[in-house]
């Protein structure tokens, strides 16, 4: 963020949330929800450049973070992993779990914030959103 704010670059953020977690552990236990994990962090580093940084930011959420993508680039690639996601067929001791879906929160710097914790934030709160309004959705913060 430091580097950003002094070349006056932008930095893209994401967080998103794998959709009914806690209903494929309930339902089919921890290892399947290991599984879906497991998978979708592999998604995430085969859908990111290679100075992208994407990490699990808690439970079932990722962060990914677009250093110099473009608030355009952010969105697209938001929507690009959330489809890309509902393709994957995710195995499970009792079958298929399927299809997995994500709910996404976009925000970028500078535009939505003057460092790291507000814009983190505000991607956090469009995600919310994307929860509210019935999942399997990107929604994009407010200006």
């Amino acid at each position: 963020m430091h580097r950003a704010a002094r070349n006056r670059q932008t930095v893209g953020m994401i967080v998103m949330d794998i959709d009914g977690f806690k209903q494929i552990n309930d339902r089919l236990g921890h290892e399947a929800g290991d599984g879906v994990l497991r998978s979708s962090g592999q998604l995430l580093q085969t859908a990111t450049r290679g100075s992208d940084i994407p990490c699990r930011y808690g439970g079932e959420e990722f962060l990914l973070i677009l250093p110099e993508a473009s608030w355009a680039v952010t969105h697209a690639r938001a929507e690009q992993i959330r489809e890309r996601c509902r393709q994957i067929e995710f195995d499970a001791t009792d079958g298929k779990i399927g299809p997995v879906t994500l709910s996404l929160g976009v925000a970028s710097y500078p535009q939505h914030g003057d460092g790291l914790e507000v814009v983190l934030r505000t991607a956090d709160a469009a995600l919310y959103r994307a929860k509210v309004d019935g999942r399997d959705r990107t929604v994009l913060a407010a200006n």
